[in-house]
């Protein structure tokens, strides 16, 4: 047997059409995101929320390093962020110029942010090597989202595609953080 026509093929398939058809790609529709980012969208504020929980929990002992309370605030914003671009992204009928204008102005926002605590804050002594690179993430994992939106900008470049590891990178270090801010500041 022949190779079945694309208009023949079963629904399954259906989702290539638009592709292979000269539609706007993946990268640059952020109505075809909608599942991932209400699912993210969902897993930052829970984990927000904890982290919310984690300070409060231990604000005594938070305030005694002089380090904490600014690396417990850059963990609330790094959560926060990943919670601001799944609603941005799933704001109906926005323009990708749009969103890629919020993901960019957010992410530049956000990695300036936690420069500027992190050069108030200085380096911490004595810190293990695995903090400083958890440190250089902090600041570090909002920029996918500038290429993102800057992509979304252009109409391609990967678009919404490098929001993907910005997301990971904002959950990944927010739940680390929130690691050291629950567990490890009680040992």
């Amino acid at each position: 047997m022949g190779r079945i026509p694309l208009h023949d093929r079963p629904p399954s398939c259906a989702i290539l059409r638009p592709v292979i058809a000269g539609a706007p790609s993946p990268a640059v529709t952020p109505e075809a995101w909608h599942d991932f980012f209400i699912a993210t969208t969902g897993a930052a504020a829970a984990l927000a929320g904890l982290v919310f929980v984690a300070i409060s929990i231990n604000l005594t002992q938070i305030l005694r390093f002089p380090s904490l309370p600014g690396r417990a605030l850059e963990t609330i914003l790094l959560l926060i962020t990943a919670l601001l671009v799944g609603i941005f992204v799933l704001v109906p009928g926005q323009s990708p110029i749009a969103l890629g204008i919020e993901l960019s102005v957010l992410a530049i926002g956000v990695v300036t942010w936690n420069a500027w605590i992190q050069i108030r804050t200085g380096r911490v002594p004595q810190a293990p090597a695995r903090a400083t690179v958890i440190r250089t993430l902090e600041v570090v994992a909002a920029l996918p989202l500038v290429v993102a939106g800057v992509g979304l900008l252009a109409g391609g470049g990967g678009g919404l595609y490098w929001t993907v590891p910005a997301i990971a990178l904002l959950l990944v270090v927010g739940v680390a953080n929130a690691w050291v801010l629950l567990v490890e500041i009680n040992r």
